[in-house]
């Protein structure tokens, strides 16, 4: 019998990475932000290396920064915008409308609560399927946090990791980024 892979389990070509305000000053208020910025680092770096596009958002920078920059140097313009979610200004079509056929979005970023769950309900109301790596996603407060996950799951939220993704993307030790991705998460790269 032919490998039937579950359709649950996504490959890059059907990803797009949203780093929503990795910031100066909202970064600096998270208590895990060493943890959150390598996370999220790896998860671009891996995006970079398996060619999933990368958007951005801040949320006004005038007043709370711009994007840290260990971040920054993967994202080209990140989009500024007022409303927590990120949705409107990134301009994304709905998920069947897409010409490049990418109907999952990966989340990275800040805060869990607010501006990353308003962004996930937006994009499910588009059609996209969301994942949520949990190591690249915080809040400042444990609680808001784990609320939001909670909601998020019991909307149909897939739950996962940086290097869950990253893995799942490869499919199998023959990809040809496999080893470059096993670098980067083992951390020799």
């Amino acid at each position: 019998m032919p490998y039937l892979r579950n359709p649950q389990l996504t490959d890059a070509s059907q990803c797009l990475v949203i780093v929503v305000d990795l910031q100066e000053k909202l970064t600096a208020a998270i208590p895990q932000a060493e943890k959150l910025l390598s996370r999220s680092r790896l998860l671009l770096k891996g995006a970079q290396v398996l060619g999933i596009p990368i958007l951005a958002t801040e949320q006004y920078p005038q007043g709370l920064g711009v994007t840290v920059a260990s971040i920054s140097e993967f994202i080209d313009s990140p989009a500024a915008k007022k409303r927590f979610s990120s949705v409107e200004v990134l301009e994304l079509p709905a998920a069947g409308e897409r010409e490049d056929g990418r109907f999952r979005v990966i989340l990275t970023g800040i805060e869990a609560h607010v501006c990353i769950l308003q962004t996930a309900y937006d994009l499910q109301s588009l059609g996209y399927e969301v994942l949520l790596p949990v190591d690249a996603i915080e809040s400042q407060n444990q609680i808001d946090r784990d609320v939001a996950f909670t909601r998020m799951s019991n909307a149909g939220m897939a739950l996962t990791t940086v290097e869950s993704i990253l893995l799942e993307c490869c499919e199998t030790a023959d990809h040809p980024e496999f080893k470059r991705i096993s670098r980067l998460i083992t951390g020799r790269e």
